[in-house]
């Protein structure tokens, strides 16, 4: 019996027929319960959409508003295999080095002169391109400069459609990633990349050479006002040659980026600035 007892208690708190409850409410307290929380999350709901509306008239589409980047931009090589930054190749074995030249031709290929010629603009060097905004109207989109693949000489895959690698003489792309607004360099000393032996292998790198002339970022690439405002922005670029590297060994590089106004490595960051990668040059005597 005291089984049945709570069974009717159970099915009487659920639906009570007398007092026409349902779960121990009415329908009008249930109705006034969902009343409210309706009001509720309307009302939340229209505060978060005013407070994303009056957050986004604060931003620019061209522009970001804040930027935790850091202040030293990193250097990046091509080619290079993967994450791994090393270089490794064997000089009579076309297949191992091939690749590397396929990739400095797939990303120079937008740098060719008459694809340069199209799109950018003729800029006067050793000078900043500045392209500022009049008040709130917008000079967007904005102009880049021409970078030409020519400038890179030897090492532009032009004169040499093998950029040096088939007699162990390669050429290395390096470019300064892109900050917005960094004015690399003043008073008209423009930053330069030098790249130099890691360790022990001082009598290893040789002889170098730096495409455009000192390894030079020519002050008119410069700033870069971001990917929408500068659609067709073409990165300035530095090629090393290297003429007589150690065959047969691990040959530890580094380069840097130098400039009066930008610090190499940080506490936050020791790499900011340089970029370290290892190639080894391997011949079939």
């Amino acid at each position: 019996m005291a089984k049945d007892g709570d069974k009717s208690e159970w099915k009487e708190f659920v639906w009570n027929p007398r007092t026409r409850e349902f779960l121990g409410r009415t329908a009008s307290s249930w109705g006034l319960i969902f009343l409210f929380y309706l009001v509720f999350y309307i009302f939340l709901a229209g505060l978060f959409a005013l407070t994303m509306y009056v957050m986004l008239q604060t931003l620019d589409d061209h522009k970001p508003t804040w930027q935790d980047r850091l202040s030293t931009p990193g250097l990046v090589i091509r080619p290079h295999a993967d994450e791994t930054f090393e270089i490794v190749y064997t000089i009579q074995e076309t297949e191992s080095w091939d690749m590397y030249a396929q990739t400095l031709d797939k990303f120079l290929s937008a740098y060719n002169n008459t694809v340069q010629a199209q799109k950018n603009h003729q800029c006067t060097p050793d000078q900043y391109f500045q392209q500022e905004d009049s008040g709130d109207v917008k000079n967007n989109p904005k102009r880049s400069c021409q970078f030409n693949r020519t400038m890179l000489e030897i090492c532009s895959g032009l004169q040499d459609r093998y950029y040096g690698y088939q007699d162990g003489r390669p050429c290395i792309i390096i470019k300064l990633n892109r900050v917005i607004g960094l004015l690399p360099g003043k008073d008209g000393q423009a930053p330069f990349v030098t790249c130099g032996p890691k360790k022990d292998d001082a009598d290893k790198i040789g002889e170098l050479a730096y495409f455009p002339e000192n390894g030079t970022f020519n002050l008119m690439y410069y700033p870069y006002y971001g990917k929408k405002a500068q659609v067709n922005y073409s990165q300035p670029l530095v090629a090393i040659k290297f003429l007589n590297i150690t065959l047969n060994e691990d040959v530890n590089i580094e380069c840097k980026i130098h400039a009066n106004n930008i610090p190499t490595g940080s506490e936050r960051d020791k790499f900011a600035g340089r970029v370290s990668f290892k190639l080894r040059i391997n011949t079939v005597f």
